[in-house]
C-alpha cells in the first residue's frame, strides 16, 4: 500500500532520531563500561548509522511499494545521517558538559597533542556520521533501487 504522505524529509527525519537513539545508548552502555576514553570504540556508531541509514531507505522503499526514485532513497539515507550527526553532537556536547573529564581524556589520547575543544568534536561526528551515510547510502541503493531502474544509455 503506497504512502503519498511520505517524504525522504520526513522519512529521514525519522530514521535519523531511531538512529540517534541507538547511538546515545551505545555511549551511555559505553561510558558506564568505562570505554568513552578509548576513541576506537567509536567505530562502532558507523554500525548503528549503516543499520539505520538502511532502514530507513527500506522503509522508503516498502511505503512507495517497490517504486521509488533512485535519488529520493539516497536522498533519505543523506538526511538520515545528517539529523543523527547533528542530533548525537548535540548529545555529545551536553554530555560533555556534564563530564568535563571525558574531554581531558579525549585529548590526553591524541598523538599530536591538539587541543581537542567540543566544538570540534561536534563537527567531527557531523562530518562523520554524514560522509559515512552518503557511503551507506550509495551502497544500500544498489540493493533497493526500483527494479524498472533504468541507468544512462548514452552521454550525449
Amino acid at each position: 500500500m503506497s504512502d503519498t504522505r511520505i517524504t525522504p524529509e520526513k522519512n529521514g527525519l525519522r530514521y535519523g532520531l531511531y538512529t540517534t537513539a541507538g547511538m546515545i545508548v551505545y555511549f551511555l552502555v559505553a561510558s558506564l563500561f568505562g570505554l568513552t576514553e578509548r576513541i576506537e570504540f567509536s567505530f562502532l556508531n558507523g554500525f548503528i548509522m549503516a543499520i539505520g541509514v538502511t532502514l530507513a531507505i527500506r522503509h522508503f522503499k516498502y511505503a512507495k511499494d517497490d517504486h521509488m526514485a533512485y535519488l529520493q532513497g539516497y536522498g533519505t539515507g543523506i538526511i538520515t545521517g545528517a539529523v543523527a550527526g547533528v542530533a548525537f553532537g548535540l548529545f555529545f556536547i551536553i554530555y560533555a558538559a556534564i563530564n568535563p573529564a571525558l574531554m581531558d581524556q579525549i585529548t590526553a589520547r591524541d598523538l599530536f597533542g591538539f587541543d581537542l575543544s567540543v566544538v570540534i568534536a561536534f563537527l567531527a561526528i557531523v562530518l562523520q556520521s554524514v560522509m559515512g551515510a552518503s557511503v551507506v547510502a550509495l551502497i544500500a541503493m544498489q540493493y533497493y533501487k526500483s527494479p524498472d531502474h533504468k541507468p544512462i544509455e548514452e552521454v550525449e
